[in-house]
């Protein structure tokens, strides 16, 4: 099993939960580097992966999708100067814990995360995403799961349709349709969840869906006598959307089993780190710990 950690999921998780009073001894906050790096502490602890992998968001205003929408996550204010240094510090603790780490300009974590699934696959290895966003259920394939490790929640293929009504190759489908309000996506103006998993399960997908407009007045939602007429107002919305949502699967950088199979921790670099940022005796214990699974 391979697995890849969606890092941004689990700083702004810890940057959130845990109080900035936690700072270092130049009085810099630390809160988010101490949560992201208990967590993948624990998660190595946990599930002892021989090969894995950590991809981090570098790419707000600059991704691609911003060329083709400018309006693209138009709605998220850039991290605080305080958080982006926490950032690198986390890239520093994945790499000395024994983690390869990816970030990419011109591509989002997604579009790293949806290229080494990819890979991975194509060597005959199945994946486990660490993370809880929906976006990334379009990856999935039979044997795959998502993992919200600290939700505790785990969603394989075969759990996608009792979710969100449609199957994990439909996703992209599915948020073309119902836009995504926290990546400022727009989506049918009207159509909700419900309305995109109904005209998905009665058409398969969003180019079904618009080869056969005219019935659309027999789905068994409420409005189908007018969903027709605004899914053709709207069909640029929905066209735009899909491109938006979908998930690149190609970037061009180095993956390969072997160059993602976990190293042992550097754990001279991780106490150096650990004595800039304060940290105690726990984080320390835990590395040791780690590394004795070696």
């Amino acid at each position: 099993m391979f697995y890849v950690v969606d890092a941004s999921v689990y700083v702004f998780r810890a940057w959130f939960s845990i109080p900035d009073d936690m700072v270092d001894g130049e009085g810099k906050p630390v809160n988010a580097l101490y949560g992201y790096t208990r967590f993948l502490g624990d998660f190595l602890e946990h599930s002892k992966p021989d090969v894995a992998a950590v991809a981090f968001d570098t790419s707000l205003k600059t991704c691609f999708r911003n060329d083709i929408y400018p309006e693209y996550k138009a709605n998220r204010d850039p991290a605080p100067a305080e958080l982006k240094l926490q950032f690198e510090w986390c890239r520093e603790v994945t790499r000395a814990l024994g983690l390869k780490d990816y970030a990419e300009v011109r591509y989002e974590a997604d579009d790293i995360i949806g290229t080494l699934v990819t890979n991975m696959r194509d060597q005959g290895m199945k994946s486990t995403i660490l993370s809880r966003d929906k976006d990334l259920l379009q990856l999935l394939d039979a044997g795959d799961v998502m993992w919200d490790f600290a939700g505790g929640k785990r969603t394989h293929y075969r759990d996608v349709p009792e979710s969100f009504g449609v199957r994990a190759e439909q996703m992209v489908d599915y948020l073309a349709l119902a836009g995504d309000s926290v990546d400022n996506v727009p989506g049918v103006k009207g159509v909700g969840p419900k309305t995109a998993s109904a005209l998905l399960q009665y058409f398969d997908s969003l180019d079904g869906i618009y080869d056969r407009l005219e019935e659309v007045a027999g789905v068994p939602v409420r409005g189908a006598a007018k969903l027709g007429a605004r899914l053709e107002a709207h069909r640029e919305d929905a066209l735009l959307s899909r491109e938006l949502c979908r998930i690149t699967c190609d970037i061009p950088m180095e993956s390969g089993r072997q160059h993602l199979t976990r190293a042992t921790p550097d754990l001279d670099a991780l106490n150096e780190l650990y004595d800039r940022a304060d940290f105690g005796q726990a984080l320390r214990r835990q590395a040791q710990r780690i590394a004795d699974q070696f």
